[in-house]
């Protein structure tokens, strides 16, 4: 088992990051974190890393959009900049990883789709290196819609991209995807380097299918760990190389601070982070 580090994506805490970027992050630095990973940072990368810094948090992973011209997610699009954009802003955030965090479903239905998805993030490789940085894909469970001879689009893009593409694996959303959770995390093995740590009710459907009812954040029964239906003791325990172990919340159950706490004593009373 990896002995990743603990950290928080920032979309969980969304209003109250934007509503207090600097009161938010002191809080989460209260509670023991050290890292958090960043969303929305392109167009304010110095003003979040005055904040990460007084806080004395880190941000070495990053989301930002780099294989979609816009990104569509279940709350609204968000236009998206050009890689070297992205790559220079993460730069001056000190993130280390720009992790791609949503391609559009219809994308993964083809194979077509998916050796494009595939090819424009290979293409990135050498170009993010260029900046320091590494890229990356965060999925959620549009990538387990379709099935090529008996591989799934996300196992298939996987085998498509070079080794050098990071995978971070949203459990929750691999569950939902219809995913053995743990099987899928062991067959990636050492090409997964970070894990979104998330429990809840797994929807009757995946709501990203052809034909699935339209859907938010807020239509999610999100829990706490060990609440809900992922099977997140054995996911983790079944990881070699995981670097972080990333607390998430779509859908907060409750106050989000004292949930990502109670995700934050999941993972360090499982013995789960160092």
């Amino acid at each position: 088992m990896a002995r990743p580090e603990a950290s928080v994506q920032l979309y969980t805490l969304a209003q109250q990051f934007t509503a207090d970027m600097d009161g938010s992050l002191e809080k989460l630095a209260a509670l023991g974190l050290r890292n958090v990973e960043a969303f929305d940072f392109v167009r304010r990368p110095a003003e979040i890393r005055r904040a990460l810094d007084a806080a004395g948090l880190a941000s070495p992973t990053g989301h930002a959009p780099l294989l979609s011209d816009e990104l569509w997610t279940p709350d609204g699009s968000i236009p998206t900049p050009a890689p070297e954009v992205v790559f220079e802003a993460a730069a001056t955030l000190g993130v280390t990883t720009v992790i791609d965090p949503f391609v559009a479903p219809d994308r993964w239905l083809t194979l077509e789709g998916v050796t494009d998805i595939a090819d424009r993030l290979n293409n990135l490789v050498e170009v993010a290196a260029g900046f320091g940085l590494a890229v990356g894909y965060h999925n959620h469970a549009q990538e387990f819609v379709a099935d090529f001879d008996g591989q799934t689009a996300y196992e298939r893009f996987v085998e498509l991209t070079d080794e050098r593409v990071e995978i971070e694996l949203d459990l929750f959303w691999a569950l939902t995807g219809g995913q053995d959770v743990t099987g899928l995390v062991s067959r990636l093995g050492d090409r997964l380097t970070a894990v979104h740590v998330k429990d809840g009710i797994a929807p009757a459907e995946n709501p990203f299918a052809p034909g699935a009812e339209k859907f938010g954040s807020e239509t999610l029964d999100q829990r706490r760990p060990g609440e809900g239906d992922v099977p997140l003791a054995d996911a983790l325990r079944a990881a070699t190389a995981v670097r972080y172990a990333v607390i998430e919340y779509d859908n907060p159950p409750g106050d989000v601070f004292d949930d990502v706490a109670a995700s934050l004593a999941f993972l360090r009373d499982g013995g789960f982070v160092r």
